[in-house]
């Protein structure tokens, strides 16, 4: 199996302007203090603003399986509780191993509500959010990788409710829609110390960009293993096609993707 290759730069796309972005988050800011996110959704999107806001979902992201790769000591494997485990960026490999695993950029924006609050930010949360490399393979358990950690990380939701990753866009491998793992605690602590988990989901990718990045030489496997599934035949998302799951991603291969997703709790 392929290792991963040395490290290449990376750019972020920043949409259509620093001022045009600054005010839309403080439109959205602003909104959620007196509204809360569900009126906030509405007014905003009347108004043509906050468009992403205007998709805040209306009932709890279901729980889904945390899969057979987890490292959250449920079946042995444990990198939670490992030293440097809390970060945003999660590319590179950590203790003794620093392989930093390559792909297309992307930027993981993973927002956490509470819908008994009127789907108020969640602020102090942990999100665990680990993922497969650009050859559909696990650190910690594929073959070749079993000492690697990379594509594994802690972050703390921010007074947005936002925890955020730097990471690359996710390989497609037989038989799962491309998607990402996550995991939310209550707190920082609680992640690194298995405290009881809040919610176990996935994020789906869409297919538009996802096509884009198989197509590159970078993703070898990933272009025919999206060919042979969809939404509606994969294990996870088929019950509702991910209506709740599915991120919105904007970007480009060349200056790399941004995924933004609400969830509810």
């Amino acid at each position: 199996m392929p290792t991963p290759h040395a490290p290449h730069d990376d750019h972020h796309d920043h949409g259509d302007g620093l001022h045009e972005d600054l005010v839309r988050m403080a439109s959205r800011r602003d909104a959620l203090k007196l509204f809360g996110a569900g009126g906030a959704a509405a007014i905003l999107a009347g108004l043509g603003a906050g468009s992403a806001l205007a998709k805040t979902p209306t009932a709890i992201v279901p729980s889904e399986t945390a899969g057979p790769y987890p490292g959250d000591g449920s079946n042995g494997i444990d990198v939670l509780d490992d030293s440097g485990i809390v970060r945003h960026d999660i590319r590179r490999s950590f203790g003794s191993s620093r392989t930093l695993a390559t792909g297309v950029p992307l930027r993981v924006n993973l927002t956490v509500t509470r819908r008994s609050k009127d789907y108020a930010p969640v602020v102090g949360a942990a999100v665990y959010l680990w993922h497969a490399d650009r050859l559909g393979n696990y650190s910690l358990y594929s073959s070749g990788i079993t000492d690697e950690n990379y594509l594994r990380g802690v972050a703390k939701t921010n007074s947005n409710g936002t925890a955020w990753f730097r990471t690359i866009y996710p390989g497609c491998y037989n038989g799962r829609w491309p998607h990402i793992h996550f995991e939310v605690y209550s707190s920082v602590a609680k992640a690194t110390s298995n405290g009881p988990i809040v919610k176990t989901s996935q994020i789906a990718l869409p297919q538009a960009p996802s096509k884009r990045v198989y197509a590159t030489s970078r993703y070898p496997t990933s272009q025919a293993a999206l060919s042979r599934i969809s939404l509606s035949s994969d294990n996870v998302f088929s019950d509702d096609r991910a209506i709740h799951q599915l991120a919105t991603v904007t970007g480009s291969v060349s200056k790399g993707y941004v995924a933004n997703l609400t969830i509810a709790i």
